[in-house]
């Protein structure tokens, strides 16, 4: 009986793919397969034929010699190369479904060393550092390269040997019917080697607790938030794998004069209400040292003032903030007899007819309520 068209037998153009091949055949194969049609003939000769068709196609030599010569170019009876099937069929399948099993490529792959853990340390700065930055010195508890062995977990003068269980690929192979799982080394626990003579120092993990003292360098301009990563500053890896980092997390404490918004600092000023009604000059701090900032005359409690540059030029650059200065109007305490005698007879000067004039605001106010319980009765 001849043989079907291989590309006819999984349903492929003949310009398919490598991936449209796999597809097609782990399609296929798992409807066909003997373990779910138990013992239906017709299904398991045609699992047969794509079996074959399989492993023609996923050749690249062989699917060369099939295109220009046929069935003849790869039939061992007709002088053709193929084996008839010789190739473990677990193995076919474990390549097809091996990222399934995280594996791949039959168990070929030897498992990665873990990297250490990434560490997280808090610093508090005041606002004063944090703008200007700083180099300061911390001291981190945490696991350091073994410093006898090298790391390695092996006693001086010896070595780690390869695994005999996995032959150092980290990894073994175990079939669950027509599947081939991979799965961690249980002898070596992924590494692939040994340690038959460990170091007396840290048991053969590579690794020992210890505190590290480091100088971390604080740009300019850091704010509550931000986070400085210090590359293989973290806990070693075990035998030998790479160090995790180290982030220093930033806080910036409150502070007694400024808040921070960004690159802008705020403060709330206060004045007596005399010179905020005749005006005046007043000084004010800055980071940079005091300055001087002129009150116009009948200034309100709540009025901004920009003093441009004077505010904080961020990590991340950009132009320097402003600093923005709020009035607020401070009301006398602790008066002496005399002193409110006076304020009665300003009080008095400034009320009557002249009111409006003096206080628009009080007198504004007091128009509209007014007229809000005027139209309530009406």
């Amino acid at each position: 009986m001849s043989k079907r068209d291989y590309y006819e037998v999984l349903g492929l153009e003949k310009g398919a793919g490598e991936r449209e091949i796999k597809k097609a055949y782990k399609r296929l194969a798992m409807k066909y397969h003997p373990d779910r049609t138990k013992g239906d003939k017709d299904s398991e000769e045609k699992f047969k034929e794509i079996k074959d068709a399989y492993e023609i196609l996923s050749d690249d030599n062989m699917r060369a010699r099939y295109d220009q010569y046929g069935h003849a170019g790869v039939d061992p009876q007709m002088g053709g190369g193929h084996g008839g099937g010789a190739q473990d069929f677990s193995d076919i399948f474990g390549d097809v479904f091996g990222d399934i099993f995280g594996g791949g490529g039959g168990g070929r792959r030897q498992s990665r060393a873990q990297q250490g853990s990434d560490l997280r340390y808090n610093m508090e700065l005041s606002l004063e550092e944090a703008v200007k930055g700083k180099s300061v010195e911390i001291q981190v508890p945490t696991w350091a390269s073994c410093t006898p062995c090298d790391g390695t977990g092996a006693k001086k003068g010896s070595k780690p040997t390869t695994c005999s269980t996995c032959h150092g690929q980290g990894q073994v192979q175990m079939r669950q019917g027509f599947f081939a799982v991979q799965q961690t080394c249980p002898t070596c626990h992924g590494r692939g080697q040994v340690i038959s003579d460990p170091c007396n120092k840290c048991s053969g993990q590579g690794r020992v607790q210890k505190t590290k003292t480091l100088s971390v360098k604080i740009p300019a301009g850091v704010d509550t938030g931000d986070r400085i990563r210090l590359a293989g500053e973290g806990e070693a890896g075990m035998h030998g794998a790479p160090a995790g980092d180290l982030y220093v997390q930033v806080h910036v404490k409150d502070h007694a004069i400024f808040e921070r918004d960004g690159s802008n600092l705020y403060c709330e000023v206060p004045i007596g209400f005399t010179q905020a009604a005749l005006g005046g000059e007043i000084e004010v701090p800055t980071l940079d040292g005091k300055v001087k900032l002129k009150i116009p005359a009948e200034t309100q409690s709540g009025r901004m003032f920009r003093m441009r540059g004077k505010g904080v030029k961020s990590v991340r650059g950009g132009a320097v903030g402003d600093l923005i200065c709020k009035v607020a109007i401070e009301t006398p305490v602790n008066l002496t007899d005399a002193q409110k005698d006076l304020l009665r007879q300003f009080d008095t000067e400034m009320t009557g007819k002249g009111a409006k004039h003096h206080r628009p605001k009080e007198a504004g106010f007091f128009d509209g309520v007014k007229r809000f319980f005027d139209d309530l009765t009406n």
